[in-house]
């Protein structure tokens, strides 16, 4: 075969083959995620089967979510129960560090948290990245607060008499929240952080609306240190799961963040069967996550043990 033949075989076979590679391009069918729930370090579909269509600021289809059932209510609280005793019992420096490779494993995934971000609230690019980098921001925030929050609260108190009075911050237990309606990240990160940071075990209740960036955080937790039933997350109708977990008598304490005023006074009124803690919500709006976020999160969530002992003389 000539040198001039080969060229135009070879010529003809890339032409074919890049004609080839248009065509599987052009007809190849995206991967559509699977959201699942996020409890006891796993992700099962709900016990119901059920999901629920998520849809864009413009009403068009996202993604379908897990609609959660009160099986999952009470597996999740389970896993919560179970993990206590680890989490809270580990070195407020150990959480700091396991807090902060969260954090280092969010920087890592700020992409797909600006889309879901974007999509889900109906905000600029621009916007749902600095929101995402408050987010990560603020992960950081609460991480160096673990160790130092116990200098805050506690101390030595003066006594009349030969005794050493000492009061230190122990965390509350099972912790409840209700995930911020309209902060679906920065907001999200607001409520869940400062509860663990201080030994705390959580069941989130993500926004309704925007579930997307709460199930992905899930995603986050499970590739991080953070031990499985730390974190437990669910998505779907709030006003659905929330009353079950309100009155559940392993919950501890319960956040109403995410909630209206309406189920926020039924849930006060579950709450009370058993004397959970109870934070109330702040504003009909969320309230504005973007400022600076204080302790009283932190401190909402734990409790004072105080111990005499008498000086040795």
């Amino acid at each position: 075969m000539s040198e001039k033949s080969e060229k135009s075989e070879k010529t003809e076979k890339t032409e074919k083959n890049e004609k080839l590679g248009r065509v599987e391009k052009s007809e190849r069918l995206s991967v559509f995620k699977t959201y699942k729930l996020y409890v006891g370090g796993k992700f099962p579909r709900s016990e119901s089967g059920r999901v629920y269509e998520v849809t864009d600021s413009k009403g068009d289809w996202l993604a379908n979510a897990p609609l959660s059932s009160r099986k999952d209510a009470r597996d999740a609280v389970v896993a919560a129960r179970k993990a206590f005793g680890g989490w809270s019992g580990a070195t407020a420096y150990n959480r700091g560090q396991v807090l902060y490779r969260v954090a280092e494993m969010l920087e890592g995934r700020r992409e797909q948290f600006v889309a879901e971000v974007a999509a889900g609230e109906g905000v600029s690019k621009v916007k749902a990245a600095a929101q995402v980098g408050a987010a990560v921001d603020r992960w950081v925030w609460y991480a160096g607060w673990t160790d130092k929050i116990g200098q805050i609260v506690g101390g030595a108190n003066p006594v009349a008499g030969p005794f050493f009075n000492l009061s230190t911050p122990e965390p509350t237990g099972v912790v409840v929240v209700l995930a911020p309606q309209a902060s679906s990240f920065l907001g999200l990160v607001s409520v869940i952080a400062p509860a663990i940071a201080t030994g705390n075990t959580v069941i989130v209740v993500a926004s309704e609306k925007s579930p997307l960036p709460a199930l992905s955080l899930g995603e986050v937790l499970a590739t991080s240190d953070l031990p499985g039933g730390v974190v437990n997350i669910l998505s779907g109708r709030t006003a659905e799961i929330s009353p079950s977990l309100a009155s559940h008598q392993d919950v501890n304490a319960i956040d109403l963040t995410g909630a209206d005023g309406a189920l926020a006074k039924e849930l006060q009124i579950a709450a009370a069967d058993n004397l959970k803690r109870v934070l109330r919500p702040r504003g009909a709006k969320d309230g504005d996550w973007s400022g600076d976020p204080g302790t009283d999160r932190m401190t909402a969530f734990l409790e004072t043990k105080t111990v005499w002992h008498p000086i040795g003389v």
